[in-house]
């Protein structure tokens, strides 16, 4: 993902760090591209929220330029407050590991470096639980040719990126990227998950 002529947003904030929000949930997911991912949840039914940013890394609030050098250890990901009434947190890994290939180190696409590494910041040990009973299952029953090798880590810090990456596709949808990249993935995602759309 290379964006030229364009400046940071500003101040960074951090989120509340805590995985229940009221009567909401909170989960964080990389997967690659945060564009990608962020288009994805948004139109799955009970997320309420959805913010890309970087966890994961060494740095405190971290640029963008300075995440994808690779050397602040940061993933992109997206954060999810979703409403477990709705959607359960077993659903929403059925969507991430259904909407990238997680079989690939460090890389989604064309997109290569560990910022694109596919990972899972647990809030709580039943996230943990439920993350690692799901890869082994995945991987026990051959459902992708190669070793599944997503990084299950305890959630530390939530950095927002940039205000120009939020709700990039909605925004941006005739850019290249979103047509020749985002695009196909949605479709292939509203194929296969039709159940758990939200209704326009």
């Amino acid at each position: 993902m290379m964006l030229t002529g364009i400046s940071c947003a500003q101040q960074k904030e951090k989120t509340n760090s805590e995985s229940m929000k009221g009567d909401l949930a909170v989960a964080t997911f990389g997967s690659g591209c945060f564009w990608c991912t962020e288009a994805v949840f948004q139109r799955v039914k009970g997320v309420e929220k959805v913010v890309s940013g970087y966890s994961g890394g060494k740095v405190k609030n971290p640029t963008y330029r300075e995440v994808t050098s690779g050397l602040t250890g940061h993933a992109e990901v997206t954060q999810l407050t979703y409403n477990p009434a709705v959607i359960s947190f077993e659903e929403l890994l059925e969507i991430f590991w259904g909407t990238h290939d997680p079989t690939t180190l460090n890389r989604q696409g064309a997109d290569v470096g560990t910022q694109y590494r596919s990972v899972i910041f647990y809030h709580n040990e039943e996230q943990k639980r439920l993350s690692e009973l799901y890869k082994n299952k995945l991987d026990a029953s051959g459902a992708f040719d190669n070793p599944i090798v997503t990084e299950i880590s305890p959630f530390t810090a939530f950095y927002p990126a940039e205000d120009y990456h939020q709700n990039y596709y909605n925004l941006n949808g005739n850019a290249p990227y979103c047509s020749y990249v985002i695009q196909p993935k949605l479709e292939k995602f509203k194929k296969v998950f039709q159940a758990k759309l939200k209704q326009n």
